[in-house]
């Protein structure tokens, strides 16, 4: 099949889902709203369209639901640039990703079969602004079929009165290869300061939605119970220096390892030099990349019963669901599993067998690849 997919570049979500494709020698071809050069892809950039360059107050690029107000009309110019592309790549599909401004910007486009993955806040808080709600309906009557990894997220566009029997659940996936149980890396212990230690693991990013500042707050109980237990703390983001701001007030701020972001690469030496993961987050999509990762690598968590987590962690097997915004809780769940050796090993091969068997990333990939096939076989290509 020739694919032609509209998702950003400085995504890792996107990159993942689109290199199975390529691997598999479809002829695929990537449209980016974010200028950066990948390897091995076939990938065009629109010129200067990054929400760093239309509001350089913002440390970083990011992409938006909508662009600013005072440049909405580049959108148009947007949709023209991405028609003529289409015209000249002829695609059996196209495939945007996220219901935000790219799937506005391929839903303008015209294209037909379209393809529109939903990927969390775009629906669930999108959907429910005054201001955003016309558009999110519009890019999901637009589709022709429509992907995402929650019920919740399928109950939430029925409600915005989306045809159901065209959306399907598919998850993004693990690569259980490289997520795996494997020995503990000591260099990598050693050079964060946790060898001998029992360690908890958080990767969420430092924002309001990921409520870090709970998981700091439980750690002087778990403290009180585990002397020596230490956590690392990765990721970044705005509330990064409150939160190092809390730890040296609780007097916690030797006990844990700021580490900034890690690459995904390294994160399975991570995941397998820990004992527990943890994620303190107010809401999900469906599972977490982190936490399904984490599960891959057969460790048990300890997460907030938020979203569809229960959906993924059997409470008491696989460790532990707790309230969100209580970190009295989330500290005597940790304190049980490190206080348990028998229950952490038993929690987390549970944990791994269950990502194997339903949130594979070849598996739910081999899943997509036979949904394009029919959609491309049975739509009209009227876009062309």
């Amino acid at each position: 099949m020739k694919i032609c997919f509209l998702a950003g570049a400085n995504s890792l979500h996107s990159y993942r889902w689109i290199r199975f494709f390529v691997e598999k020698g479809h002829d695929v071809h990537w449209l980016s709203l974010y200028k950066l050069s990948i390897n091995g892809f076939n990938l065009n950039t629109y010129k200067n369209f990054s929400y760093y360059e239309l509001n350089p107050t913002l440390a970083k690029p990011l992409t938006p639901f909508l662009p600013p107000i005072t440049s909405v009309l580049r959108i148009f110019s947007v949709a023209k640039w991405i028609r003529g592309l289409l015209k000249d790549i002829h695609p059996d599909l196209f495939h945007a990703h996220s219901v935000g401004i790219y799937g506005l910007a391929a839903a303008m486009s015209g294209f037909h079969p379209l393809v529109a993955t939903a990927w969390g806040s775009d629906v669930l808080v999108g959907g429910k602004l005054r201001i955003k709600r016309p558009f999110v309906k519009y890019i999901l009557n637009r589709a022709d079929l429509i992907t995402c990894d929650a019920n919740h997220m399928v109950e939430a566009m029925v409600r915005l009165k989306t045809d159901k029997n065209k959306i399907y659940i598919v998850n993004f996936g693990v690569d259980t290869n490289k997520f795996q149980p494997s020995g503990k890396d000591e260099v990598l212990m050693k050079q964060l300061g946790i060898a001998g230690s029992p360690t908890i693991i958080s990767l969420r990013n430092f924002l309001p939605v990921y409520d870090i500042e709970s998981l700091i707050r439980a750690i002087p109980l778990v403290l009180k119970a585990v002397p020596d237990a230490k956590f690392v703390i990765a990721g970044d983001g705005p509330e990064e220096e409150n939160i190092k701001r809390l730890s040296a007030s609780l007097d916690v701020t030797g006990s844990i390892r700021f580490t900034g972001k890690i690459p995904n690469t390294d994160l399975p030496r991570y995941m397998t030099s820990v004992d527990i993961y943890t994620s303190s987050s107010l809401s999900d999509a469906g599972i977490a990349s982190s936490t399904a990762e984490a599960m891959a690598c057969g460790l048990p968590v300890v997460i907030t019963d938020s979203g569809e987590n229960d959906k993924w962690i059997n409470d008491g097997k696989g460790g532990f669901l707790v309230p969100v915004k209580r970190p009295e809780v989330l500290a005597e769940k940790i304190v049980r599993l490190l206080k348990d050796d028998g229950f952490r090993t038993a929690a987390g091969a549970v944990n791994r067998k269950t990502i194997m068997e339903k949130n594979d990333y070849y598996k739910e990939m081999a899943k997509m690849e036979k949904i394009y096939e029919e959609i491309s076989g049975k739509s009209s290509r009227t876009g062309r």
